[in-house]
């Protein structure tokens, strides 16, 4: 830069006598002090009806056992003073706050690419808490640096009529009675658990996996198998290979999932693409694994990885993928998951549903 250069920042002059003789601070660190004093722009919120929607409860994005806990045996009055006492405190990261993350990091690499598109993944934290609790909600969201920007705060009453009003593409909680009431309104849900150990999961890619049977596809040939055993399954299978099987509650989400990963591969980074989805099977890939991928074919999707695992545990193979969620129909293979410190949701749906599982002892309604 020449001499005498207007952009030049100019030496301070002389002080005059008696003046203040501090040197006076450059131009750039007077920038700089108020760059961080301004608030932090965050980008604007997408229409519910052009992004991919995903709903979250206020117990599967924190931790609140305590608070729980006060309002199962002390009441609701006593668990908003709690909060209200708290709310300068944040939670602590719940099962479903890595996912989050997760989405967050697909949404800026989407912004980067796509800066006027509302093709992106939209958090919305769905409570039946008080509007009192949100105080705190919103300053543990803020204290995480968190996009949330919509809140649905019903008060005691039930959140699932609002998930189709948000455009709903799926719906985490922690209370496993809203997960069946959102799927029996043909909304993709599932209730979401910790796992027994905390497990590192990629921050810059989003993991997730399905079961097949019962999640992406319907339960018609578990039914089978229930009804007739393995032999019979497997000759149906064969016989109908060519047949697509009926969705199941969560093919929307994965189809949402790879319309997004198709706007990464139109850039030419399908080897980069901050989306990865797995098929993780308890079918045997020789004798029934081919309808699957075939019914996958058939309805445009596809998944990056296919496990077809025979019958073995899928909680090994879960460790390796390191997934920031696993959806499976069956709590048998959600607990062997959690073992494998993978974040596990079970999906409510189909004939593996026991009794028990279908229609649960009454409980207490929580403050999800």
């Amino acid at each position: 830069m020449e001499l005498g250069d207007p952009r030049e920042p100019r030496e301070p002059r002389e002080p005059r006598p008696g003046a203040e003789t501090a040197a006076a601070p450059r131009w750039e660190e007077t920038k700089t002090f108020y760059d961080n004093l301004a608030p932090k722009k965050k980008p604007k919120s997408p229409k519910p009806q052009n992004a991919v929607t995903i709903a979250v409860s206020s117990r599967a994005l924190f931790r609140m056992d305590e608070e729980q806990r006060i309002y199962t045996e002390q009441g609701v009055e006593e668990y908003v003073r709690y909060q209200l006492e708290h709310e300068n405190e944040p939670f602590s990261p719940g099962p479903a706050f890595p996912f989050v993350k997760a989405l967050e990091a697909v949404n800026r690499r989407l912004r980067e690419l796509y800066p006027d598109s509302e093709d992106i993944f939209d958090i919305v934290l769905v409570t039946n808490n008080h509007a009192q609790v949100g105080v705190r909600l919103i300053n543990s969201i803020n204290h995480y640096d968190l996009f949330i920007e919509r809140f649905c705060m019903t008060g005691g009453n039930s959140p699932i009529c609002y998930l189709k009003a948000y455009h709903t593409n799926l719906y985490l909680s922690a209370d496993a009675e809203k997960v069946r009431e959102a799927i029996d309104e043909g909304i993709a849900a599932a209730t979401i658990f910790s796992p027994s150990r905390d497990v590192a999961v990629s921050q810059s890619q989003l993991r997730v996996a399905f079961d097949g049977d019962a999640v992406l596809f319907s339960d018609e040939s578990e039914r089978i198998v229930k009804a007739h055993g393995l032999d019979r399954f497997f000759e149906h299978e064969k016989a109908h290979e060519n047949k697509p099987l009926a969705q199941g509650p969560l093919k929307g989400f994965l189809e949402a999932l790879g319309r997004l990963q198709k706007k990464f591969y139109s850039k030419g980074l399908r080897l980069e693409c901050p989306i990865r989805t797995y098929l993780v099977t308890a079918r045997s890939a020789a004798s029934s694994g081919a309808r699957a991928l075939k019914t996958l074919r058939s309805w445009g999707l596809e998944t990056d990885e296919a496990l077809f695992l025979a019958g073995a545990p899928k909680g090994p193979l879960l460790e390796k993928i390191r997934p920031h969620i696993f959806f499976d129909d069956q709590m048998f293979h959600v607990a062997g998951a959690q073992e494998m410190g993978t974040v596990a949701a079970h999906v409510p749906y189909g004939v593996a549903q026991t009794p028990q599982q279908a229609a649960p002892a009454k409980q207490a309604p929580s403050a999800q």
